[in-house]
């Protein structure tokens, strides 16, 4: 008797570990599933850096190496083909369906604060990019597609951005933009200097490839909010930008997986251009660790010091009650996919207004995108430091305003960094190839500031909800009827 239980139980323990050990592979398995993308990300990134290693003693020339980076060029094309369909989609769809009758003084209070929050990230990372300058540790890097900034004025640069939100033809604004410059003589209209202004020269119209993404992005908003205005007279119409922005997200949901191929080519064709990849890979680590003071920055003495000013409670006490949200958010990369989490933490741990969170953080998933602001403006510097370009206020600030557009209006998408970034560089007229040298840490650098974003969003339905005290308590016998609603909707 006492040999057959002491079998059973020599059985059990030889079953334990094949079930444990069936366990662990069953969540490998299922982390490899939920992370497919980064992993495959990741790996291109790596074989492209070796592969590029590979190919450099074999000296090849400028025309093998465009062949070599052809499958990359593929990539580039796409996300241009996609970009203006998906910002002008989503902007008019997303506009067009909010109820300002609905939601009055908080939706304004809370479109104020995405702006604000949105514009402070995108100059916190200006002007870090300035001081530190992560693109001009060597003197001698590689100029592969590089090229110099026309001289252009401050005054005629903030006229431009003027001109350019106000495009006088929106089928040339997909494909052109207004640019000053500058000319010996008016009525000739020749000798077009990219030397500094000097007592001999005037401005004259003239125009640059590119699109003008400020002016469809102006557009856009007007016509959304026009649309959204005009109750069911406009359903057809907010049907149709719906559908079309729903088709759009398929086709970057398709299209996004080629990106690992893309950027493995292009990753080596660009190591093979390098003339000193110790500096070039020195750079691409300062504009990493530029990133992340950025979003430290932002993260813990920006956005703690509004929630301060306005509530004159302990931001650091709040946050603690968010870091749930915060870590589902670094180890999924989306704040769409943190949502009911953050939304967990808001109402559960912080007993925050079910009206005001159902209404602010779904939004703010999708709109408000500090992290994503602030990597675009260092990025775009970073590219043009590289290629000694030098940016004067004037393009600045054009760069600001257009950072913020693009980061609000490609919020939604997966790897959401890739397509904005090429709406940014093309808009503020900066290489597109240099993207890869991006990708390197951007699958690090996308996790940090969806971190931010979600944490921006949790102080903003705090300072919302604060300033909107008033309105809340004087409809809470209506309360449920409105919560009913934003829930359905």
């Amino acid at each position: 008797m006492k040999e057959m239980e002491t079998g059973s139980h020599q059985s059990e323990l030889d079953s334990e570990p094949q079930e444990i050990q069936t366990y662990h592979r069953c969540n490998i398995v299922a982390f490899l599933k939920r992370n497919t993308f980064v992993v495959l990300t990741v790996t291109a990134v790596a074989s492209g850096i070796g592969l590029g290693f590979a190919l450099r003693p074999i000296n090849m020339s400028d025309s093998d190496i465009r062949y070599l980076m052809f499958p990359g060029e593929l990539l580039m094309r796409i996300l241009q083909m996609l970009m203006l369909p998906l910002i002008v989609s989503s902007l008019i769809s997303g506009l067009s369906s909010v109820d300002r009758k609905a939601y009055g003084r908080i939706g304004l209070r809370a479109f104020c604060y995405y702006m604000l929050t949105t514009l402070i990230a995108a100059f916190t990372g200006i002007v870090l990019a300035v001081i530190i300058q992560p693109g001009n540790w060597s003197r001698n890097t590689s100029a592969s597609s590089g090229g110099r900034a026309e001289a252009v004025q401050s005054v005629d640069a903030f006229l431009d951005l003027i001109r350019n939100m106000i495009p006088s033809n929106l089928v040339e604004a997909c494909f052109r933009k207004f640019k000053t410059v500058y000319s010996r003589s008016v009525s000739t209209g020749i000798s077009i200097t990219e030397a500094s202004v000097n007592n001999y020269t005037v401005p004259v119209p003239g125009s640059s490839d590119g699109i003008n993404m400020l002016g469809l992005l102006v557009f856009s908003v007007a016509f959304g909010l026009i649309l959204g205005s005009m109750g069911s007279q406009g359903k057809p119409l907010r049907d149709f930008f719906d559908c079309l922005n729903k088709a759009v997200m398929h086709l970057v949901n398709i299209f996004i997986w080629y990106s690992p191929v893309g950027i493995l080519f292009l990753l080596a064709g660009q190591v093979v251009k390098m003339t000193d990849t110790v500096e070039i890979g020195r750079e691409v680590a300062m504009y990493a660790l530029t990133v992340i003071a950025g979003l430290l920055i932002h993260s813990f003495l920006t956005l703690p010091l509004i929630y301060f000013v306005v509530t004159w409670k302990n931001p650091f006490r709040f946050m603690s009650g968010v870091l749930q949200a915060l870590a589902t958010a670094f180890g999924t990369s989306s704040s769409s996919a943190t949502l009911p989490v953050t939304l967990h933490c808001m109402e559960v741990n912080h007993s925050m207004d079910k009206r005001v969170t159902r209404f602010m953080l779904p939004t703010g998933a999708t709109m408000n995108m500090d992290g994503a602001a602030l990597y675009e403006a260092v990025a775009a510097l970073f590219i043009a430091q590289i290629h000694h370009m030098n940016f004067g206020l004037g393009q600045i600030i054009v760069l600001s305003l257009i950072v913020t557009a693009a980061s609000t209006g490609a919020a939604g998408i997966p790897q959401a960094g890739m397509v904005s970034m090429v709406i940014v560089l093309s808009s503020a007229g900066l290489p597109k190839e240099d993207i890869s040298l991006l990708m390197m840490v951007d699958w690090i650098l996308d996790r940090l500031r969806t971190t931010t974003n979600v944490l921006g969003d949790c102080i903003g339905v705090c300072v919302v909800q604060h300033l909107s005290k008033h309105e809340l308590q004087s409809s809470r016998p209506a309360g449920e009827g409105l919560v009913e609603e934003i829930l359905h909707l």
